[in-house]
């Protein structure tokens, strides 16, 4: 089917053009408060190794007697070296050979201005050419120089070859082996994956179909661990992790944020100042995302030294939208001593407000698991900040933070069509007057169920229609009814989470009537809910038992405080009739274990990206291990005939406005789906209203969905509003 488009995105308010770029730092005064912009430590650090040996993994030393060498080596020893040797050649084509089983290896040695190109067979075939190159005279040791992840579980064997040269030298140039790692994945292995995208060898998927069309593809991997995500572009999401050594690397040093491709699977590092563990973000309205809060490095463990030792309690990064990443001009930028929030947050949601701004909620002062009053952060503040309720742009107290502890962190929260903000945090739920500073508490969630970390639950707003005057509705599902003053020894991985979901449509009379009670297939603790074009929710991910989180309760599965994962999605109709709004017969089935930190969401052509996992401290290959697999939930609606914009006009049906939002820990904030009203005008042109005003729709990136016999065409990505920086308010700057 063919459609003719002609957009007319009308907006009531027009806003201030103020760019929000990097200032020069010398023109205005500093932002709120200090953060301090090392790590703890008082010792200058010492250059990073990245060698790294996850629990379930297994290292061989070059002096190894499984190790094969062809043509002339020779050892070399120093206690930079791991195991203090390390085995060189200058011969070109010297050869080494190991024969191992696993489901990836790792190579590790020295990089220098000496070093140079090594071809990499795996299994007698070439997959990849490396450069161990690199503008230093003194040697970088222990350093990953290839790495191959996700391979069938049997024997393997790696060569690597030494080319001997250089494009930037002319003799004979140096190649060594210090170590190899062996990795067996976590025992939930599906079969022959696909992760490098350095190799030369050919994409492989694994594909479930089933009967009624729905399909999961498994192809790609993260390289960093997709703890948030945020579709940026056409092309792009935007992954971010926290300091840990994942496979994916820059300048010499693991990397834990990545643009992911979603056309090719490719992945472009990105450079990041501060710890990001657990950060959260949301879109301004000039299409600016900014990534907020997260830790210090958790040093001793992952490794704080030259790269990640910027504490990221306060942080703010800034990633601006890019159209070309593959030629390097994508960045998250950092100032810490201009750009930065007025406290420590850890934990916290962020939320685009009606004039394009963010509001940042709640959190905890310090890392650790559960929050309590000695590290809460019951407050607000504002990106840019606001100098509104007495504040002077500092935080303003929220009580509805404080009465919710213990389980309060990541509060799921949604901005509503009167531009009040909807919270929920623990088993309470309010609506939050900001522009007066009023909370009106809502009736408490039912049947005891908690809904946010630890006990997280997720929740989305239900589709905005001028059908029924834009009313809101709330649906909240998963969590846990453990209680959050019980001590972590007294809870256990088994404790069976909540099957609850529950609604309230947030009208005088909506209110009265109470949330409305419903029960999903299964129980899911850690769940996300993705919005599908049509109106549809995808409810995916998570475990039946136990608590988000890891290393804190009994019988943990490995360091997860979760088990029992749930492999199979689950569909919701919410305008079907109660009985027949979830369904699952028909959708495909993971093998793959998603519980904590792990993420989905829609993607522009309309199917589901599904990434990440990794309930440990660290990158781990014991269950449940590190994931970066990614896998593709395709609705039936990607298999068929669908709606493409073009010159011609047939069968239209409605226009769906889409936030595809920031998800991380089964939050997924901002997302939003708008019916718009649209008519046919003549020769076939279909003109499009937006959104009445911008407390429907947010100002800021959309994607518009045309939607016929309930199958939507790809999505297009616009700019809701004028695209303009939100205002600043200068006299919050000013403390």
């Amino acid at each position: 089917m063919q459609i003719g488009l002609s957009l007319c995105i009308v907006l009531i308010c027009q806003f201030l053009l103020v760019h929000c770029k990097h200032e020069n730092p010398s023109s205005q005064s500093a932002w709120n408060g200090l953060t301090p912009t090392t790590a703890q430590s008082a010792s200058k650090p010492e250059p990073f190794t990245p060698y790294y040996v996850p629990p379930g993994a297994k290292s061989y030393d070059s002096s190894s007697p499984f190790i094969t060498y062809k043509g002339q080596w020779i050892d070399r020893f120093s206690s930079g070296y791991v195991g203090h040797s390390l085995r060189s050649t200058t011969q070109p084509n010297a050869e080494v050979l190991f024969t191992f089983n696993g489901t990836g290896i790792e190579w590790f040695g020295n990089k220098d201005n000496r070093h140079g190109y090594a071809i990499v067979f795996l299994d007698g075939d070439p997959i990849a050419e490396v450069d161990a190159y690199v503008d230093n005279a003194q040697p970088l040791k222990q350093q990953r120089i290839f790495w191959k992840f996700d391979l069938p579980l049997k024997q393997h064997t790696i060569k690597i070859v030494n080319l001997g040269r250089h494009s930037n030298l002319k003799k004979d140039t140096t190649m060594d082996l210090d170590v190899f790692v062996v990795t067996r994945g976590n025992g939930w292995d599906s079969g022959t994956r696909d992760t490098e995208h350095n190799s030369l060898e050919d994409t492989m998927d694994i594909t479930t179909r089933q009967d009624q069309g729905w399909v999961l593809t498994e192809h790609g991997s993260t390289g960093v661990n997709a703890m948030q995500l945020a579709v940026v572009s056409e092309s792009y999401a935007l992954i971010v992790d926290k300091v840990e050594h994942n496979p994916l690397t820059i300048d010499g040093h693991p990397a834990w944020a990545a643009l992911y491709n979603l056309r090719d699977d490719s992945v472009i590092p990105l450079r990041i100042q501060s710890n990001s563990f657990c950060a959260g973000g949301s879109f301004l309205s000039n299409g600016t995302l900014i990534n907020v809060g997260g830790n210090p490095v958790v040093e001793g463990q992952t490794s704080a030294s030259d790269f990640g030792d910027l504490d990221g309690l306060q942080a703010i990064r800034i990633f601006e939208p890019c159209e070309y990443p593959e030629e390097g001009n994508c960045e998250l930028y950092e100032n810490p001593d201009r750009i930065r929030m007025a406290s420590p947050r850890w934990y916290s949601t962020a939320i685009r407000l009606h004039d394009g701004s963010v509001m940042i909620i709640g959190g905890s002062k310090k890392g650790g698991w559960i929050n309590n009053s000695t590290v809460n952060n019951p407050t607000i503040e504002f990106f840019p900040p606001k100098a509104i309720h007495g504040s002077g742009g500092l935080p303003i107290a929220l009580g509805f933070l404080e009465t919710t502890l213990n389980a309060n962190l990541f509060p799921i929260a949604f901005v509503l069509p009167d531009g009040k903000i909807f919270m929920a945090a623990n088993q309470d739920a309010m609506i939050y007057d900001w522009e007066t500073n009023t909370e009106i508490l809502l009736p408490k969630i039912p049947n005891g169920v908690r809904v946010t970390y630890p006990m997280s639950g997720t929740g989305l707003l239900l589709p905005l229609s001028s059908s029924n005057d834009y009313t809101p509705e709330i649906l909240l599902c998963g969590g846990s009814t453990i209680n959050d003053k019980k001590a972590s020894y007294r809870i256990s991985s088994q404790d069976q989470a909540s099957s609850q979901c529950s609604r309230m449509v947030l009208t005088e009379d909506g209110i009265n009537e109470g949330w409305q009670v419903e029960q999903m297939p299964d129980t899911r603790i850690m769940p996300d809910a993705v919005l599908l074009p049509t109106g549809k929710i995808v409810i995916i991910n998570g475990g039946r038992s136990g608590i988000a989180g890891y290393g804190n309760v009994l019988d943990q599965v490995g360091y997860s405080n979760a088990d029992n994962p749930v492999f199979t999605p689950v569909l919701y109709d919410p305008d079907a009739e109660v009985e027949d709004r979830f369904m699952s017969e028909g959708l495909p089935t993971s093998s793959i274990p998603r519980l904590y930190h792990s993420v989905a969401s829609l993607t522009p052509s309309g199917n589901i990206m599904i990434a990440g996992s990794n309930p440990n401290l660290d990158r781990s290959e014991v269950q449940y291990g590190t994931e970066y697999r990614v896998e593709w939930l395709d609705p039936p609606y990607m298999q068929q005939s669908r709606p493409v914009i073009s010159d011609n006009l047939d069968g239209i049906g409605y226009v769906a406005l889409m936030d595809l939002g920031f998800v991380t820990h089964a939050v997924h904030t901002n997302s939003r789906l708008v019916y718009l009203e649209c008519s046919v005008q003549d020769e076939g042109l279909l003109s499009v209203t937006g959104p009445p005003n911008t407390y429907v729709y947010p100002p800021g990136p959309g994607w518009l969905y045309v939607v016929a016999d309930e199958i939507p065409s790809v999505g297009i990505k616009i700019m809701v509003g004028s695209g303009q920086s939100p205002e600043v308010d200068d006299d919050a700057l000013q403390k």
